[in-house]
Formats: C-alpha cells, structure tokens, sequence
C-alpha cells in the first residue's frame, strides 16, 4: 500500500472553503418532514453518510431499516416507526448494535408502543410493532445520557394524541442539541414549554415549511483546528450563522483562547490567525463532539488544559 504523505502547512493564504451541510439539523428536519408526510421544502440536507441513509430509509420503507453505523438514525427511526404504528425491524453494524438504546425503548414502551430486543436486552437490533394506544402522556429519562433520545420522544411528542411530557432526571447533557430540537419544531409551527426539569410539546400539527439547513460547525472546527496549528493565515468559512442551533458553534469561543479570531460576516465567518490567549478549563457537557477536535490542537500547540463533560464519548463511536 502506498504511504499517505501529510506535510504541515505553517500559512494559509486567504481561502474560501465551502462546508458540508449540518447532518444533525437535516436529519431532524427529515424527521419532521416524515410525520407531514413530506409536504415541506427541505435545502441544503446534508450528504453525509448517516443523513443520506434516513432520506434513502424513508423513501423505500423497507421492512429491516438497516442504519448501517448512524446512531441518531438508529434512535429517531426507532421513535418514528413507533409512532406512525408500522412493524419495523432496526439494526446496524456490529459496533451500531453495542451502543446502548434502552433508555429510549423503555420510555417508548411506557408511552404505549411494542419493541422487544432481539438479541441483547438494551441494544438492537430491535422489532418494532407500532404504538396502537398511548398510554400515558408523562414519562422521565435520564438527562445525562444522550440528548438523541430526548429529541427522539420530542419530536414525535406533537403527533401523540395526549402530547409528550418529558422529565429529564440529573444533569442534563447536549443540552444545546435538546435546544436545536426544539428550535426546529418552532420553525415548522411547533410550541412547547420547559420549565424547570420537564419539557411539555401539546398534541398539535406541524406545519408545511420552506427550511434550509445550516453548514455544519462540527465540520468547521477542523478548519479552525488547521488555522490555529499554523503560523498565520486566514480563512473564510461559507453557510454559518453566529445565531446557530448547534451546540459545537462553540468551537468560536474556544479558538478564540487557542488562536483564532472570528468574524461574522454575510455569507459566513471570516476567521485570522492570531496570538494564543491560553485556556486551562472547559466543560464539553454541550459540545462533546469537538473535544477530539480541541485535544489534538492542544497537543500541537503545546497549550496544557482539562477536559470536563466527556461522559456521553462514551456511547458514542468515539468511546
């Protein structure tokens, strides 16, 4: 096999650099735009892998959803397939099939639906026989798991015929994630209330929109991770908003401590090399998914820091 040659680049001249659409807003947004029965206008879906599974698991209906290793697929089909009462098996890769699924199940099934395991209590693959009869309207969850389930039940909360009320227990985490959940179903004509510990979505119908799905941020923080590793440069990176929903928009505050300089400008962000400032702390509770981004540039620039709120890593393909 012929060796792969990375040369570090110490400048970057002034570049624009187009970004992949967010994978988290378009597979939500495919969500909503399932239980309308498509009548939406959805732009810019991402082409990722695990996005371009649920729009292809969607379109054919197939008996097995097969989400290959896209655990947000995995969690919102599960809930989906519930609650518009089709008979569903759910599986994955090997590894798909030993991250933990559970939590969602087991409120599910309180809610009213049928899912089993079929191999491993907790994991899938799972057979789903719909949700006939709601049950119940209220049902608790752990909050410091996974955000994925939470938008799970949330999103089907309107289509419910008693609504959804859900009350997270502990520490909630991703919370940034529960936010952009709840944001995009106020764009499609949702109203919800949180006060203190619970979330409440009334049954209620979701309205046909026109969206358009953000660049991904997540994406964006390897360029910042690039520009900050190098001695100068600039870069301007296309489709983000400073008001976005997703939580790893955060990656702005965090370069800004390790080198980076942000400015928001029409079409994007215009970001410029600049002295590192130093950070010794940060809590990744609601943006664990750039820390491995933010670790390694750390380790390049020789900047010492602790790393906080890594705990759901570990459920995910990071582990």
């Amino acid at each position: 096999m012929k060796p792969l040659v990375l040369n570090q680049i110490s400048s970057f001249s002034s570049t624009t650099i187009p970004l992949p659409a967010s994978k988290s807003e378009s597979n939500r947004a495919l969500i909503i735009d399932a239980l309308t029965q498509g009548e939406n206008e959805l732009k810019n879906l991402a082409e990722a892998r695990d996005t371009q599974t649920m729009i292809r698991l969607l379109k054919e209906n197939p008996p097995v959803y097969d989400v290959l290793d896209a655990g947000t697929t995995m969690r919102f089909l599960t809930a989906f397939a519930a609650v518009t009462d089709q008979n569903k098996v759910l599986t994955g890769t090997a590894r798909m099939c030993e991250r933990p699924i559970g939590i969602l199940v087991e409120a599910l099934n309180e809610l009213g639906a049928d899912i089993h395991y079929m191999n491993m209590e907790g994991y899938p693959p799972l057979a789903v026989h719909g949700l006939k009869n709601q049950l119940k309207s209220r049902v608790s969850i752990r909050g410091d798991v996974s955000s994925q389930y939470i938008s799970a039940l949330l999103m089907i909360g309107p289509v419910l015929p008693l609504g959804i009320e859900l009350e997270l227990i502990g520490k909630v985490g991703s919370r940034t994630y529960i936010e952009m959940t709840l944001e995009l179903m106020k764009a499609f004509g949702v109203d919800h209330t949180w006060e203190g510990n619970v979330i409440k979505v009334e049954a209620q119908d979701y309205k046909p929109t026109n969206f358009a799905v953000e660049s991904d941020w997540s994406g964006a923080s390897y360029w910042y991770s690039l520009l900050a590793c190098a001695d100068k440069g600039e870069l301007f990176l296309e489709g983000l908003k400073e008001s976005s929903l997703q939580g790893d928009s955060k990656i702005v505050d965090i370069m800004d401590f390790l080198g980076v300089k942000s400015e928001f400008k029409d079409g994007g962000v215009h970001l410029t090399k600049q002295a590192v400032k130093g950070l010794d702390h940060w809590d990744f509770t609601h943006c664990p998914d750039i820390a491995q981004t933010v670790a390694v540039t750390c380790a390049i620039i020789g900047q010492k820091m602790d790393f906080t709120g890594l705990e759901s890593l570990r459920i995910k393909e990071t582990d």
